[in-house]
């Protein structure tokens, strides 16, 4: 699905890494120049400091935000920010029992694939509003 609403990248990657694998995955011309490393931050997560620096950069007020997040600790930063967490278990490293463990740390909902989360984004249960962050 290709998302008319503003987005940005949010990650605890150095911002070596993060070009590269956003490069390798052919997502850099669809996020850049908004991506965000958590060394632009003071506090890394599972604190809120880069979801509240991806928000502010975006302008975009934090509540209406959907962080979109495959860790625990992003999840607990992306609901501590007051943030839509929306838990992701399609890689490769989800255990069978991570979607259940992303619901415990307070994602709203998990999508288990690209299709499942694509349905999801554009469904009005997890947009809190027009604008969004992706994690």
């Amino acid at each position: 699905h290709k998302l008319p609403l503003p987005r940005c990248v949010a990650s605890s990657s150095a911002p070596d890494k993060l070009r590269l694998g956003l490069e390798l995955t052919e997502l850099w011309l669809h996020f850049h120049p908004h991506v965000f490393s958590s060394v632009m931050v003071k506090a890394g997560k599972p604190a809120p400091d880069l979801f509240l620096f991806a928000a502010a950069q975006m302008d975009i007020e934090p509540a209406s935000c959907v962080v979109v997040e495959d860790s625990i600790a992003g999840v607990r930063a992306g609901v501590a920010a007051g943030m839509t967490v929306i838990g992701f278990t399609a890689g490769g490293h989800c255990l069978d029992d991570h979607g259940q463990r992303l619901l415990s740390a307070g994602a709203a909902v998990v999508a288990r694939s690209a299709e499942e989360l694509g349905v999801l984004l554009m469904t009005s249960e997890v947009q809190p509003s027009s604008k969004m962050a992706e994690g």
